[in-house]
């Protein structure tokens, strides 16, 4: 190839690439309902439309040795030793709101992922798969009923 050609090729691949690395901030809003009991543990993640894990969001709840009552995730995570990093924070208290904005590459929205939650308290029932959403524009707004402890669970894209 020639130089002029390559000094071309670089140029646009150097364009492009940021196009394809583009984010959106997603804010998640999570409310629970008033079971009556501690602070619930909640772990936020995305799965891929195969139902692999493909990232944790966030997790609420600071104490490692009750991640084994988050089940699914737990397990579907365990050889992430990232997925941590950067993404916990305190638990939510019964009758509370968990809200969380964070950047999510466009290419995962509308592309088959599922946002899951599943959730936890102690001296309580464990609730895996708390809730399950599509990771899709069509669901933007609209709130979605969890089965224990989670109220509602509502995400907005820009």
């Amino acid at each position: 190839m020639s130089k002029p050609l390559l000094t071309a090729l670089a140029a646009a691949c150097a364009l492009s690439v940021p196009a394809l690395a583009q984010a959106r901030q997603v804010t998640l809003t999570t409310q629970l309902k008033n079971y009556g009991g501690d602070g619930a543990y909640l772990a936020v993640y995305l799965t891929d439309a195969k139902g692999a894990y493909a990232g944790t969001l966030w997790v609420a709840g600071g104490k490692a040795k009750y991640y084994k009552h988050l089940s699914d995730w737990n397990r579907l995570s365990a050889g992430d030793t990232k997925r941590l990093v950067g993404v916990t924070g305190a638990s939510v208290g019964a009758g509370r709101t968990l809200k969380v904005t964070l950047d999510l590459a466009d290419a995962l929205i509308d592309a088959g992922y599922e946002i899951r939650i599943d959730a936890a308290a102690e001296d309580m029932r464990d609730s895996p798969a708390e809730v399950r959403v599509p990771l899709a524009t069509s669901q933007a707004g609209k709130p979605q009923a969890g089965r224990q402890y989670i109220q509602t669970m509502s995400f907005q894209l820009p």
